[in-house]
Protein backbone atom coordinates (compact mmCIF):
# COMPACT_ATOMS: atom_id res chain seq x y z
CA UNK A 1 0.00 0.00 0.00
CA UNK A 2 1.32 3.05 -0.56
CA UNK A 3 0.56 6.50 1.53
CA UNK A 4 0.84 9.90 1.38
CA UNK A 5 0.99 12.73 4.16
CA UNK A 6 0.35 15.75 3.81
CA UNK A 7 1.59 17.76 6.65
CA UNK A 8 4.46 15.98 7.66
CA UNK A 9 6.38 18.85 9.71
CA UNK A 10 3.62 18.96 12.13
CA UNK A 11 2.72 17.38 15.09
CA UNK A 12 0.15 14.66 13.71
CA UNK A 13 2.30 14.40 10.57
CA UNK A 14 5.36 13.70 12.41
CA UNK A 15 3.85 10.96 14.31
CA UNK A 16 2.22 9.12 11.08
CA UNK A 17 6.02 9.28 9.13
CA UNK A 18 7.78 8.17 12.33
CA UNK A 19 4.91 5.19 12.68
CA UNK A 20 5.08 4.50 8.47
CA UNK A 21 8.74 4.22 8.90
CA UNK A 22 7.99 1.04 10.95
CA UNK A 23 6.14 -0.78 8.26
CA UNK A 24 6.92 -2.29 4.96
CA UNK A 25 4.25 0.09 2.92
CA UNK A 26 5.74 2.55 1.16
CA UNK A 27 5.11 5.96 1.92
CA UNK A 28 5.70 9.86 1.07
CA UNK A 29 5.21 13.20 3.12
CA UNK A 30 5.24 16.69 2.34
CA UNK A 31 6.31 19.79 3.96
CA UNK A 32 5.20 23.56 3.39
CA UNK A 33 9.18 24.92 4.09
CA UNK A 34 11.67 22.74 6.72
CA UNK A 35 11.25 19.07 7.26
CA UNK A 36 12.28 18.22 10.81
CA UNK A 37 12.30 14.66 9.86
CA UNK A 38 14.88 14.71 7.22
CA UNK A 39 13.99 11.43 5.70
CA UNK A 40 14.51 10.89 1.61
CA UNK A 41 10.49 10.34 1.72
CA UNK A 42 10.09 14.21 2.38
CA UNK A 43 9.15 16.44 -0.09
CA UNK A 44 8.95 20.21 -0.01
CA UNK A 45 5.25 20.92 -1.34
CA UNK A 46 3.41 24.18 -1.11
CA UNK A 47 -0.65 22.78 -1.24
CA UNK A 48 -1.89 26.14 -2.39
CA UNK A 49 -0.13 25.33 -5.78
CA UNK A 50 -2.89 23.42 -7.76
CA UNK A 51 -0.37 22.14 -10.62
CA UNK A 52 2.46 21.56 -8.42
CA UNK A 53 -0.06 19.38 -6.18
CA UNK A 54 -1.58 17.65 -8.91
CA UNK A 55 1.79 16.62 -10.74
CA UNK A 56 3.20 15.85 -7.48
CA UNK A 57 0.09 13.00 -6.67
CA UNK A 58 -0.33 11.80 -9.84
CA UNK A 59 4.41 11.24 -9.67
CA UNK A 60 3.15 9.18 -6.84
CA UNK A 61 -0.06 7.88 -7.70
CA UNK A 62 -0.69 6.42 -3.55
CA UNK A 63 -3.76 4.79 -2.62
CA UNK A 64 -4.64 7.09 0.07
CA UNK A 65 -3.86 10.38 1.37
CA UNK A 66 -3.88 11.53 4.85
CA UNK A 67 -4.21 15.35 4.61
CA UNK A 68 -3.74 16.39 8.16
CA UNK A 69 -1.53 20.01 6.35
CA UNK A 70 -3.13 23.14 7.87
CA UNK A 71 -2.40 26.75 9.34
CA UNK A 72 -4.15 28.51 12.42
CA UNK A 73 -2.22 31.80 11.15
CA UNK A 74 -3.27 34.33 9.29
CA UNK A 75 -2.66 35.80 6.45
CA UNK A 76 -2.47 32.19 4.84
CA UNK A 77 -4.75 30.41 6.88
CA UNK A 78 -7.95 30.02 4.94
CA UNK A 79 -5.82 29.67 1.31
CA UNK A 80 -3.93 26.32 3.14
CA UNK A 81 -6.78 24.79 5.15
CA UNK A 82 -9.50 25.83 2.05
CA UNK A 83 -7.40 25.47 -1.16
CA UNK A 84 -4.93 23.31 -0.34
CA UNK A 85 -7.66 21.13 0.76
CA UNK A 86 -9.49 21.43 -2.71
CA UNK A 87 -6.47 20.56 -4.41
CA UNK A 88 -5.49 17.77 -2.28
CA UNK A 89 -8.89 16.57 -2.71
CA UNK A 90 -9.20 16.87 -6.29
CA UNK A 91 -5.70 15.28 -7.05
CA UNK A 92 -7.02 12.29 -4.90
CA UNK A 93 -9.86 12.20 -6.92
CA UNK A 94 -7.73 11.92 -10.30
CA UNK A 95 -5.80 8.98 -9.11
CA UNK A 96 -8.58 7.09 -7.33
CA UNK A 97 -7.26 7.24 -4.19
CA UNK A 98 -8.85 7.35 -1.00
CA UNK A 99 -8.45 10.29 1.51
CA UNK A 100 -8.64 10.66 5.01
CA UNK A 101 -9.08 14.36 5.75
CA UNK A 102 -8.23 15.97 9.40
CA UNK A 103 -10.89 17.86 10.72
CA UNK A 104 -11.79 19.47 14.11
CA UNK A 105 -14.13 20.08 16.83
CA UNK A 106 -13.87 23.99 16.23
CA UNK A 107 -16.00 23.46 13.34
CA UNK A 108 -19.14 23.60 16.15
CA UNK A 109 -20.33 26.59 18.18
CA UNK A 110 -19.83 24.65 21.43
CA UNK A 111 -23.76 25.41 22.58
CA UNK A 112 -25.16 22.02 21.10
CA UNK A 113 -23.09 19.59 23.02
CA UNK A 114 -22.54 16.19 22.33
CA UNK A 115 -21.98 16.25 18.97
CA UNK A 116 -22.17 13.07 17.14
CA UNK A 117 -21.12 12.41 13.13
CA UNK A 118 -24.57 14.52 11.88
CA UNK A 119 -23.72 17.98 13.75
CA UNK A 120 -23.96 20.45 11.12
CA UNK A 121 -20.82 22.89 11.54
CA UNK A 122 -21.65 26.55 13.06
CA UNK A 123 -18.34 27.70 13.59
CA UNK A 124 -17.65 30.87 15.60
CA UNK A 125 -13.98 32.28 14.72
CA UNK A 126 -12.04 32.13 11.20
CA UNK A 127 -10.33 28.72 12.20
CA UNK A 128 -13.16 27.07 12.25
CA UNK A 129 -15.04 28.61 9.27
CA UNK A 130 -12.41 27.25 7.31
CA UNK A 131 -12.23 23.85 8.04
CA UNK A 132 -15.70 23.86 7.66
CA UNK A 133 -15.01 25.09 4.04
CA UNK A 134 -12.62 22.03 4.00
CA UNK A 135 -14.97 19.61 5.23
CA UNK A 136 -17.35 20.44 2.44
CA UNK A 137 -14.85 20.03 -0.14
CA UNK A 138 -13.42 16.93 0.95
CA UNK A 139 -17.03 15.26 1.13
CA UNK A 140 -17.41 15.87 -2.27
CA UNK A 141 -14.74 12.82 -2.97
CA UNK A 142 -16.21 9.41 -3.28
CA UNK A 143 -14.35 7.75 -0.67
CA UNK A 144 -13.54 10.14 1.88
CA UNK A 145 -13.48 10.36 5.63
CA UNK A 146 -13.64 13.08 7.26
CA UNK A 147 -12.17 12.62 10.79
CA UNK A 148 -13.32 15.43 13.37
CA UNK A 149 -11.05 15.33 16.31
CA UNK A 150 -9.82 17.25 19.13
CA UNK A 151 -6.84 18.28 21.19
CA UNK A 152 -3.94 16.08 20.12
CA UNK A 153 -1.01 15.44 23.02
CA UNK A 154 1.48 12.82 23.27
CA UNK A 155 3.85 11.23 25.71
CA UNK A 156 6.80 10.86 24.36
CA UNK A 157 6.81 14.20 22.56
CA UNK A 158 5.53 17.54 23.97
CA UNK A 159 2.41 19.08 22.24
CA UNK A 160 2.49 22.62 20.63
CA UNK A 161 0.36 23.88 23.03
CA UNK A 162 1.66 22.52 26.21
CA UNK A 163 5.35 23.57 24.83
CA UNK A 164 3.79 27.41 24.51
CA UNK A 165 2.57 27.48 28.05
CA UNK A 166 5.55 25.62 29.17
CA UNK A 167 7.82 28.51 27.44
CA UNK A 168 5.78 31.14 28.67
CA UNK A 169 5.55 29.91 32.38
CA UNK A 170 9.16 30.06 32.08
CA UNK A 171 9.31 32.96 30.92
CA UNK A 172 7.37 34.51 32.98
CA UNK A 173 4.30 35.17 31.16
CA UNK A 174 0.51 34.85 32.01
CA UNK A 175 -1.18 31.62 30.88
CA UNK A 176 -4.60 31.49 31.55
CA UNK A 177 -6.38 28.42 31.14
CA UNK A 178 -10.42 28.30 30.84
CA UNK A 179 -12.66 26.31 33.12
CA UNK A 180 -15.49 27.00 30.39
CA UNK A 181 -13.81 24.94 27.71
CA UNK A 182 -15.04 21.44 27.30
CA UNK A 183 -12.97 19.09 24.62
CA UNK A 184 -12.30 15.07 24.23
CA UNK A 185 -8.39 15.42 23.89
CA UNK A 186 -6.89 12.62 22.04
CA UNK A 187 -3.43 10.64 22.17
CA UNK A 188 -1.53 10.87 19.08
CA UNK A 189 -0.73 7.31 19.05
CA UNK A 190 -4.34 6.72 18.86
CA UNK A 191 -5.21 9.32 16.24
CA UNK A 192 -2.44 8.09 14.31
CA UNK A 193 -3.32 4.04 14.55
CA UNK A 194 -7.39 5.36 13.55
CA UNK A 195 -6.30 6.92 10.43
CA UNK A 196 -4.03 4.22 9.14
CA UNK A 197 -7.13 1.55 9.49
CA UNK A 198 -9.56 4.06 7.90
CA UNK A 199 -6.52 4.59 5.56
CA UNK A 200 -6.28 1.00 4.47
CA UNK A 201 -9.14 -0.19 1.88
CA UNK A 202 -10.63 -3.88 3.10
CA UNK A 203 -13.40 -5.70 4.26
CA UNK A 204 -13.47 -4.12 7.47
CA UNK A 205 -15.44 -1.71 8.58
CA UNK A 206 -13.06 0.85 8.88
CA UNK A 207 -11.75 0.40 5.48
CA UNK A 208 -15.35 0.51 4.05
CA UNK A 209 -15.95 3.75 6.10
CA UNK A 210 -17.04 7.06 3.95
CA UNK A 211 -18.26 10.14 5.91
CA UNK A 212 -17.51 12.04 9.34
CA UNK A 213 -16.02 10.38 12.14
CA UNK A 214 -15.59 11.54 15.20
CA UNK A 215 -11.96 10.16 16.73
CA UNK A 216 -10.98 11.50 19.92
CA UNK A 217 -10.88 10.31 23.43
CA UNK A 218 -13.51 8.99 25.57
CA UNK A 219 -12.77 11.44 28.25
CA UNK A 220 -14.17 15.21 28.86
CA UNK A 221 -12.21 17.70 30.18
CA UNK A 222 -11.81 20.94 30.69
CA UNK A 223 -9.24 23.40 29.15
CA UNK A 224 -7.82 24.15 32.43
CA UNK A 225 -7.94 20.52 33.46
CA UNK A 226 -6.38 19.13 30.49
CA UNK A 227 -3.41 21.76 30.76
CA UNK A 228 -2.56 20.89 34.42
CA UNK A 229 -2.58 17.18 33.56
CA UNK A 230 0.15 17.71 30.85
CA UNK A 231 2.33 20.44 32.28
CA UNK A 232 2.59 17.95 35.68
CA UNK A 233 3.09 15.01 32.71
CA UNK A 234 6.11 17.19 31.58
CA UNK A 235 7.30 18.67 35.10
CA UNK A 236 6.92 21.95 34.50
CA UNK A 237 7.22 23.93 38.01
CA UNK A 238 6.85 27.22 37.35
CA UNK A 239 3.64 28.24 38.16
CA UNK A 240 3.35 31.85 39.18
CA UNK A 241 2.19 33.94 35.73
CA UNK A 242 -0.57 30.72 35.61
CA UNK A 243 -3.89 31.31 36.02
CA UNK A 244 -7.61 29.81 36.08
CA UNK A 245 -10.58 31.86 34.49
CA UNK A 246 -13.63 31.81 32.25
CA UNK A 247 -13.44 32.34 28.46
CA UNK A 248 -15.69 35.33 27.85
CA UNK A 249 -14.59 36.39 24.18
CA UNK A 250 -17.34 34.62 22.28
CA UNK A 251 -14.57 33.34 19.81
CA UNK A 252 -13.98 29.90 20.84
CA UNK A 253 -16.60 27.44 21.72
CA UNK A 254 -17.42 26.36 25.07
CA UNK A 255 -18.32 22.61 24.98
CA UNK A 256 -17.49 20.52 22.10
CA UNK A 257 -17.54 17.33 23.75
CA UNK A 258 -17.80 14.80 21.10
CA UNK A 259 -20.12 11.38 20.69
CA UNK A 260 -17.16 8.94 20.38
CA UNK A 261 -19.41 5.51 20.31
CA UNK A 262 -19.48 5.42 16.59
CA UNK A 263 -15.46 4.96 16.33
CA UNK A 264 -15.27 3.05 19.45
CA UNK A 265 -17.90 0.32 17.68
CA UNK A 266 -15.02 1.21 14.59
CA UNK A 267 -12.06 1.02 15.27
CA UNK A 268 -9.56 -1.34 16.05
CA UNK A 269 -7.98 1.37 18.74
CA UNK A 270 -9.11 1.65 22.43
CA UNK A 271 -10.07 5.66 22.49
CA UNK A 272 -8.24 6.50 25.89
CA UNK A 273 -9.11 9.20 27.91
CA UNK A 274 -6.28 11.45 29.43
CA UNK A 275 -6.49 9.77 33.25
CA UNK A 276 -6.25 6.51 32.09
CA UNK A 277 -3.58 6.67 29.82
CA UNK A 278 -1.38 8.68 32.45
CA UNK A 279 -2.65 5.94 35.45
CA UNK A 280 -1.38 3.20 32.97
CA UNK A 281 2.11 5.46 31.81
CA UNK A 282 2.58 6.11 35.72
CA UNK A 283 2.78 2.20 36.17
CA UNK A 284 4.91 1.90 33.06
CA UNK A 285 2.37 -0.08 31.33
CA UNK A 286 1.70 2.04 28.57
CA UNK A 287 -0.94 0.88 26.41
CA UNK A 288 0.05 0.33 22.04
CA UNK A 289 -2.77 1.59 20.15
CA UNK A 290 -3.74 -1.22 17.73
CA UNK A 291 -3.63 -1.10 13.91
Amino acid sequence: MKILITGGSGYLGRHLVRRLTKGAGIFRYTCFSADPLGLPQGATLDLRDGAAVARFVADFAPDAIIHTAGSNRTPDMAAVIVEGTRHVTAAAAAVGARLIHLSTDSVFDGAHAPYDETAAPAPLNAYGRAKATAEAIAAGHPDAVIVRTSLIYGLEEMDNGTAWMAAALREGRPVTLFTNQRRNPVWVETLCAACLALAERSSSPAGNYRGVLNVAGRQVMTRAAFGLRMLDWWGVAERATLSLGLDESGQWPPDCTMDVNRAESLLPVALWGVDELLARAGRDDLPQARA
